[in-house]
């Protein structure tokens, strides 16, 4: 299957799983996983980039709509993908990593936590923000982005050990 189908598939897959499933899930009131981010951490980094966020965009958008939340998950998903390779720069420390042969599975475990923790954290932590948008809310703020951000990082691991294999 072609890389394109798969990000396709992906990307399909991600959004109704967040719609269908994930967005009805209320863990005591609290806890609601995003993993439609997978998109964002899983998608190939060599491809164009302005292709990249329009469509990270219209992930964000799409659960946007199915959601009702009016644009923030646009916003931070908008903002996640626009982050990721200076990110990835960062936490591999290398000035020039192999972008046709990238594979997240290929790194080492705690530098791919590492990455996924810090793009789910800016994601909820901006997605939260923009819900309550009141400094009052500071602490709920920070609270629900650490809370939401461990269970959806684990949610997210166990499906890339569930459902991809290791090159």
């Amino acid at each position: 299957m072609s890389k394109t189908v798969e990000n396709i598939i992906l990307f399909f897959v991600a959004l109704l799983l967040q719609v269908i499933l994930f967005n009805n899930i209320k863990l005591f009131n609290y806890i609601n996983p995003y993993i439609y981010i997978i998109f964002i951490i899983y998608y190939p980094l060599k491809k164009e980039k302005g292709l990249f966020l329009f469509l990270s965009f219209l992930l964000g958008l799409s659960v946007d709509f199915f959601s009702d939340s009016g644009g923030i998950n646009a916003a931070a998903t908008l903002f996640i993908a626009y982050i990721r390779l200076p990110l990835l720069s960062t936490i591999l420390r290398k000035s020039d990593f192999d972008y046709l042969l990238f594979r997240l599975r290929s790194i080492p475990f705690l530098k791919s936590l590492t990455y996924i923790f810090f793009l789910t954290f800016t994601h909820h932590l901006l997605l939260y923000s923009l819900e309550y948008f009141s400094f009052n809310e500071f602490k709920t703020i920070l609270t629900k982005t650490f809370i939401t951000s461990l269970f959806t990082v684990l949610l997210i691991l166990l499906g890339i050990i569930l459902f991809t294999k290791k090159r």
